[in-house]
């Protein structure tokens, strides 16, 4: 009898342990794991590697005395040239990556290999969606699970091991201009995922998806809707009826108010809390969104939630009635810092006014905030009340304001990095001025660029010193609150940053260059010509006793789709995952000579009449997508010497599957050949200038 049920209890035991033969291997990651993730320096587990998103390694094996040694240890060449912005996540010895498109790779960390690759073959049409290219930020990684938000606005479940979806959820109305760039996170067993679109006219919000299932568990919206539809049945139901709703005027619903949650999300362990980076205003301008008045909550906020109901716990915003795209959606990073000699729980933040701000972040209440980068908006951000103190005219209502830093912003998505033993912060930041001019006969164009603003004036004479663009990679002192060591760059577009325990930064640039300095005086120690932008945040990790350093490739993002890029190959080459180690001596695949293609020339005539509308046309739905190196430059384009050609891209939407969609909705066909008679006029203008060139320089 005890042999029989020794044999049933020896049969019930390998029962229980069978499923782990089909359970995932990879990718094993879960809360605990992720509490702990600073003390698992060979991997990087999250984002920013850790809850605190500091994107600090401890690692030393690369360091200040050995890392002109570092070479290419190994490349994984990509399949589209649109923008590579993504930060990989690595689990032992398991790189998960997303690129352009919302696509995601999974590579052996050490060698390379490709495990899987999957697309999830979006909705082509959303690409036009983007405002600021198909890019892709990242993945998150949990419990054999690999969660990445697409371009059409899914949040969509891969099992890590293969490669094969699990489920997938819309989060978004698809026939809204709502797309997702950004890396979801995961808390507590659930998904955290925002979306884009404020500028195209949506209303912004983040969702909580249970992580096993895909099945909506909260929702937080951070603009109040259409006060005749009631509630929304939301988390956000209670703090928009008791006070945020009553902070907005006029109909703003009509645009959707924006507010987007577009990129930070950071999970606070210490308070048990989601932080949330809350964007920007639709249109921009708060007299053509919100009659000009009120705060407008929650735009341009930090908002602290319950990551398991979603309930409001605190706010901070960063531009009351905010009107020149100054969003807050920049990184959140965590830290204990000393201040006047007390110890400090806070969070820190850039975002694109210019200010740096550092917050109790068991309250939201203002510690400091002094100016990173040269700025004209404000006098100074009042520790008193945590408001800003605007300059006269900064609202532009009355006459145009050459404002600085832009809605472009004195740091964007980039990511900044903070060192605990220089006690830096490492941040990409640039100076991109604008003239903002109040548009007075706006007209709302949803589905396209809407700013209630123009913003194509010259500067003023007075102005043209400051009217340069430039960039600097800034060491800050979060504590005294000044910058230590700067580097400054004649481009605005500079990459993400990684901080390292041996004593190094990492930064990529728009000229195609990756950088190491030395973390404590920013002296160049190292460099390596990628062939491509390097925009992308870095991450290293050990795998066998190796230290590895990576970063994806790729120029692309607003700039390269809205910004000339003289020195950048048009088009540019493909995107490339590139990884180095001490002694790494793979080589790089050239990138393949290109040459301009020749200007458009046709025999067609136009009138003045058709050039002036064409080029108000091109000025409001064309260059924000078409002056850059990326896209197609349309002064090059020979469709535009083919009337029907032209029409049947432009209002048919022959097009539409790789992102250039139907224009229908907003032009009529004599608008789409008003467009096509100015396009011909700049090739000839530009023709004529490239002939010219040569013998201006003889």
């Amino acid at each position: 009898m005890f042999k029989r049920f020794a044999l049933l209890a020896v049969l019930a035991l390998a029962a229980c342990h069978h499923p782990a033969e089909t359970e995932a291997k990879n990718g094993r990651i879960d809360q605990a794991r992720l509490l702990a993730a600073e003390n698992d320096p060979d991997n990087w587990l999250a984002y920013g590697r850790t809850y605190a998103e500091q994107r600090f390694s401890p690692l030393t094996d690369v360091n200040d005395t050995n890392v002109g040694q570092l070479g290419l240890a190994f490349s994984v060449p990509l399949d589209t040239n649109r923008g590579q912005e993504a930060t990989p996540i690595v689990v032992d010895g398991v790189m998960y990556f997303s690129t352009a498109w919302s696509k995601v790779m999974a590579v052996k960390a050490d060698t390379g290999e490709v495990l899987w690759k999957y697309d999830p073959k979006n909705i082509g049409a959303k690409g036009a969606h983007a405002c600021c290219d198909v890019v892709n930020r990242g993945v998150a990684v949990w419990e054999g699970k690999v969660y990445v938000g697409t371009i059409d606005g899914r949040l969509i479940a891969l099992d890590a091991d293969t490669g094969k979806p699990l489920w997938s959820t819309v989060t978004v109305d698809q026939k809204e201009p709502y797309t997702i760039t950004m890396a979801p996170r995961v808390v507590h067993g659930k998904v955290i995922i925002g979306n884009s679109g404020a500028e195209l006219g949506v209303r912004g919000y983040v969702s909580a998806y249970d992580a096993e299932t895909g099945k909506l568990v909260w929702r937080f919206y951070t603009v109040p809707g259409n006060p005749a539809d009631g509630p929304d049945h939301a988390a956000s139901d209670e703090v928009f009826a008791k006070f945020a709703g009553k902070t907005w005027f006029g109909k703003w619903w009509e645009m959707g108010g924006g507010g987007t949650v577009w990129d930070s999300v950071v999970y606070d362990a210490d308070f048990n809390q989601l932080l949330i980076g809350v964007g920007n205003g639709a249109p921009w301008n708060q007299r053509a969104r919100s009659d000009g008045k009120g705060d407008n909550l929650f735009l341009a906020s930090i908002l602290s939630l319950d990551p398991d109901t979603g309930k409001y716990k605190w706010h901070y915003q960063v531009n009351p009635g905010e009107s020149w795209d100054f969003t807050a959606t920049q990184q959140i990073t965590l830290a204990d810092l000393t201040i006047d000699g007390k110890p400090r729980k806070v969070l820190m933040q850039a975002p694109k006014n210019g200010f740096f701000y550092v917050i109790d972040r068991s309250n939201g209440k203002l510690i400091s905030a002094q100016p990173y980068v040269p700025q004209d908006w404000a006098d100074r951000i009042d520790v008193a009340t945590g408001r800003p103190v605007e300059k006269p005219g900064i609202r532009y209502a009355d006459k145009p304001y050459f404002l600085y830093p832009s809605g472009l912003g004195a740091h964007a998505w980039m990511p900044m990095s903070y060192s605990p033993k220089t006690g830096l912060v490492y941040i990409p930041a640039m100076h991109a001025p604008i003239t903002m001019v109040d548009d007075e006969h706006y007209e709302r164009h949803i589905g396209r660029w809407n700013t209630g603003t123009h913003m194509g004036a010259p500067p003023p004479p007075e102005h043209a010193k400051e009217a340069a663009f430039k960039g600097w990679l800034i060491a800050w002192d979060p504590v005294k609150q000044k910058a230590v060591w700067k580097i400054e760059r004649q481009s605005a577009w500079n990459g993400g940053t990684l901080a390292t325990g041996g004593n190094l930064v990492f930064q990529g640039d728009d000229h195609a260059l990756f950088h190491a300095y030395d973390a404590r005086d920013g002296k160049e120690l190292w460099s390596f010509n990628a062939g491509r932008g390097v925009m992308a945040g870095p991450i290293t990790y050990r795998v066998n006793g190796i230290q590895y350093v990576a970063v994806l490739a790729g120029y692309g993002g607003s700039m390269g789709m809205a910004r000339p890029a003289p020195w950048m190959p048009t088009p540019p080459p493909n995107g490339v995952l590139l990884v180095f180690k001490v002694g790494g001596a793979a080589t790089l695949p050239p990138v393949p000579a290109t040459a301009p293609l020749p200007f458009a020339r046709s025999s067609d005539s136009f009138s003045e009449a058709q050039l002036a509308e064409g080029q108000k046309w091109y000025g409001t739905y064309c260059s924000i997508c078409h002056s850059g190196p990326v896209n197609p430059n349309l002064p090059r384009s020979q469709m535009a010497t083919d009337a029907k050609a032209w029409n049947a891209i432009v209002i048919g939407g022959k097009l539409s599957d790789y992102g250039m969609i139907s224009f229908k909705p907003w032009l009529t066909p004599e608008q789409a050949e008003s467009i096509r008679a100015y396009v011909l006029e700049l090739a000839k203008e530009g023709a004529a200038k490239e002939a010219a060139a040569p013998a201006a320089k003889s």
